[in-house]
């Protein structure tokens, strides 16, 4: 039953947002009394906490463990691209690989990280340990980078993972047909080297501009 709540609350407040969803409206896509929501939960917000922090954890878990495997491998000659495969083809894959509920969560993570009066604050409290490993092996591929252009393409970054996981089917249109927004695969294949040349193409230039 546990497992049916969260997953029917995921489903509706990634289509609907935290404040277009009841939980009146969860009892009915389950079949059962709302009553036996407030059994479970104390409220909306408990609720939402709970969806979001089942699949925070995991995704967390995966990527400090991917980029602590490819630190090691790496060495002392880590790259941009290798470190932000490690981040983002990780997490990724979780999408592709795990059917609708890891797609309905990537979609209401979107609108946490674009949330700044919650948001920010839950996005915080899970994710902050991945992302500051993430930019520690970002510092050590980029040894001459100015800290806050490592920190600026993280934010790039950031918001190129969390506009493809809101799945807006805006690219569909745009497009023609020609790329999707469910085409994980495709991001995948593009997104970590297109983001790399973007964080090499920034401190090159920065660089340039030091020592004029």
């Amino acid at each position: 039953m546990m497992d049916q709540i969260l997953d029917a609350a995921e489903k509706l407040f990634s289509k609907h947002g935290f404040y277009g969803v009841t939980l009146k409206d969860v009892a009915k896509l389950i079949g059962v009394h709302h009553t036996l929501i407030n059994y479970y939960f104390e409220d909306k917000k408990t609720l939402f906490e709970a969806v979001f922090s089942r699949r925070a954890v995991i995704t967390s878990e995966r990527r400090l463990k991917m980029l602590d495997e490819y630190d090691r491998k790496a060495g002392d000659k880590p790259t941009v691209e290798g470190a932000l495969r490690a981040f983002l083809d990780t997490d990724l894959d979780l999408y592709t690989e795990g059917g609708e509920g890891w797609r309905n969560y990537g979609a209401l993570g979107a609108q946490v990280a674009s949330t700044p009066e919650w948001g920010a604050e839950m996005m915080d409290r899970h994710f902050d340990p991945v992302v500051l490993r993430l930019i520690g092996l970002l510092k050590k591929a980029l040894p001459d980078c100015a800290e806050e252009d490592i920190f600026w393409g993280y934010h790039f970054v950031t918001g190129s993972l969390m506009l493809t996981l809101a799945r807006t089917g805006r690219i569909d249109k745009l497009s023609g047909g020609l790329c999707r927004s469910e085409d994980y695969a495709a991001v995948k294949e593009r997104m970590a080297a297109f983001m790399a040349a973007g964080f090499l193409a920034i401190c090159k230039n920065r660089k340039r501009q030091r020592k004029t």
